[in-house]
């Protein structure tokens, strides 16, 4: 594990999960930006060390698959964990932007075929 953890340390991820093996919430992927709205928690419940590194790695938007390898957990727990804060109120969430193009631009097209045809 990174992120000043000690060497050696191993937890299972059903551990971290509390045993769930699916988020309470659908709608992460990979790309889903995940910001803090509340970093420093005051009188809460006492938040997981997990649950609080993660609210410390998105003090600034931070991609879902990016806080998974930095927290160097499997993209599932790191779901679960991101569900629980988003119940919670501590984290919003914003999924990829669609591109508003409805056409394909030909001439990107072109500059493919045409790097594909060199190869």
């Amino acid at each position: 594990m990174s992120g000043g953890d000690t060497p050696g340390r191993l937890v299972r991820p059903f551990t971290l999960t509390g045993g769930r093996t699916r988020p309470s919430r659908a709608g992460f992927t990979l790309i889903t930006t995940v910001t803090a709205v509340d970093p420093q928690p005051e009188a809460a419940a006492r938040p997981q060390p997990e649950h609080t590194r993660i609210l410390r790695l998105c003090e600034r938007p931070m991609a879902v698959a990016e806080i998974a390898a930095r927290l160097d957990l499997p993209v599932s727990v790191v779901v679960i964990l991101l569900s629980d804060l988003l119940e919670a109120g501590r984290i919003t969430a914003h999924p990829p932007r669609l591109l508003s193009r409805t056409t394909p631009d030909l001439d990107l097209l072109q500059k493919v075929r045409d790097g594909l045809g060199r190869l």
